[in-house]
């Protein structure tokens, strides 16, 4: 079980298949320069980014899936952590960021799929509605994507939101973070933290 939270009562928290981006999203966000791998599963516990004096912390879960070098067994318990840990921690999660590749996730979502498997984005997705979660998918890599309307209308289709996407803009952030392009998640995480009433948080995501 993961272990090393600090003490915060105020929490957005990051989780994706390994290598999509989520520590170059974490930069984007908190200006700190963190260590990420080109190889899969660099990232086997969460990191915490509580610098700031106000009762709140980003949180960068383990990437699950598929890890070179990882046998099957540790990426399953990888994956019950990462369940355990928001299930515990959900009346503090304000909002859920779930990171996937535009380019990749409808092949990797079919591919399960075809094998009779549920695919770990859309259980995922699932999961963190079911615990009451505000979640907010963060497509990204959309700079390589080319029919990107089309991409996000079919990536909606699979996780069970009617189209067109464009009426999902709180739930679907089209974004590059390597590019810096990440204004439709900001916005997205503003409008969560609104409604949530802690507009005293809006500093962290703009």
């Amino acid at each position: 079980m993961f272990e090393g939270r600090p003490d915060r009562d105020a929490e957005i928290v990051f989780v994706g298949r390994s290598n999509v981006g989520k520590s170059t999203l974490m930069r984007e966000f908190t200006g700190h320069t963190f260590t990420t791998g080109k190889k899969p599963g660099v990232t086997r516990s969460p990191n915490h980014y509580d610098w700031a004096g106000d009762d709140f912390t980003f949180t960068d879960l383990p990437g699950f899936g598929f890890m070179e070098g990882v046998d099957e067994d540790a990426r399953e318990t990888i994956k019950d952590d990462i369940v355990r840990y928001v299930e515990e921690h959900s009346d503090e999660i304000l909002v859920g960021v779930l990171v996937v590749d535009g380019k990749a996730v409808i092949d990797i979502i079919d591919r399960h799929e075809s094998r009779g498997e549920i695919p770990h984005d859309v259980e995922l997705f699932g999961f963190l509605q079911e615990v009451g979660i505000p979640t907010v998918v963060a497509v990204n890599k959309m700079d390589k994507v080319d029919d990107r309307d089309e991409r996000l209308d079919e990536l909606c289709d699979r996780l069970g939101l009617p189209g067109p996407w464009q009426q999902w803009r709180d739930t679907i952030a089209p974004i590059a973070a390597k590019r810096g392009q990440i204004d439709p998640l900001r916005e997205a995480l503003g409008n969560h933290l609104r409604a949530q009433n802690r507009d005293d948080l809006l500093q962290f995501v703009r």
